[in-house]
């Protein structure tokens, strides 16, 4: 058999090191060795291949002509292996972490859940009830569902759920300021807004009114604390219709107008733009897309 003439590991990765830095003292700190251990594999390497990979000059090194032209492909090669890993790794992690809102995970995901289950067993789904915002690069999401406008730079966003928005109050404050007459008495009322305050002014704008005010009133990223503050008679909300059924019914809220579909205020299937999408994400947003389509 031919005798293998790949060098050790460990002197290409400080040879890549290296020449990404142009400094033994910088490899060695990323390395998490001394730069006396670089420079012995630097020699050992440049003994292997027979040639000079740099040029030793007073306050650092320079890549020879030799390593300009080995370095692409090593370098190609280390992120190669790197991209494999993560494609096995993934692969052998059968746990998938959605995050949701919790009025979201109430009313759809979990009817639902299932039927997800049952077509992919193999996967463990684990869910975040929460409406904070994602930081996919920390929180260790795969995916999120949020509601919004749906802009989220960076991101694919898919608009999968339109809900019926009803504006209500307390009875209390109802009282208070008096029942509206109609729809554009609800611009002077107190309001409860969205985290990003856009919930009233594409409601009203839906109503035909277009001279909006400013709306001053706290904001809410949690649907829950919003009908709580609400409930509380701090302002008129904006909930969806599912959402406070029992509390129209019961008469702990009053219905102030009809509802409304707003279109771009939805709920959005949220993750990362990649060159690879994992089978388990992908399983699991074909499934969220057809079923929304229903």
């Amino acid at each position: 058999m031919m005798k293998s003439r790949l060098p050790p590991l460990n002197a290409l990765r400080a040879f890549e090191a290296a020449a990404r830095h142009l400094s033994v003292k910088k490899a060695a700190a990323e390395l998490c060795v001394t730069p006396g251990a670089v420079s012995q594999l630097l020699k050992a390497l440049e003994l292997h291949l027979g040639t000079e990979l740099f040029h030793r000059v007073n306050r650092g090194i320079l890549l020879t002509e030799a390593g300009q032209n080995y370095l692409p492909p090593i370098r190609n090669a280390f992120r190669q292996m790197a991209e494999a890993t993560e494609r096995v790794a993934t692969a052998a992690d059968t746990t998938l972490t959605v995050s949701v809102t919790p009025f979201f995970a109430e009313t759809w995901l979990i009817p639902r859940l299932k039927r997800f289950q049952d077509a992919h067993p193999e996967i463990d789904l684990r869910v975040l009830a929460t409406s904070a915002l994602t930081d996919f690069s920390r929180d260790n999401v795969n995916v999120a569902v949020r509601h919004g406008l749906g802009r989220y730079p960076g991101l694919h966003s898919h608009r999968i759920l339109v809900v019926e928005i009803v504006p209500v109050a307390a009875p209390s404050l109802v009282a208070e300021i008096g029942g509206p007459t109609c729809v554009a008495d609800l611009v002077r009322w107190p309001h409860i807004h969205d985290a990003e305050r856009k919930g009233w002014h594409l409601w009203f704008r839906s109503q035909g009114i277009a001279d909006i005010p400013v709306l001053r009133g706290p904001s809410f990223d949690d649907s829950s604390l919003l009908l709580k503050a609400v409930l509380n008679g701090q302002g008129a909300g904006l909930l969806p219709a599912a959402m406070i059924e029992t509390e129209l019914r019961d008469g702990r809220l009053m219905r102030l107008a009809d509802t409304a579909l707003l279109d771009e205020f939805a709920y959005y299937l949220v993750y990362p733009v990649a060159d690879h999408v994992p089978p388990k994400m992908a399983a699991f947003t074909s499934w969220v897309l057809r079923e929304t389509a229903c």
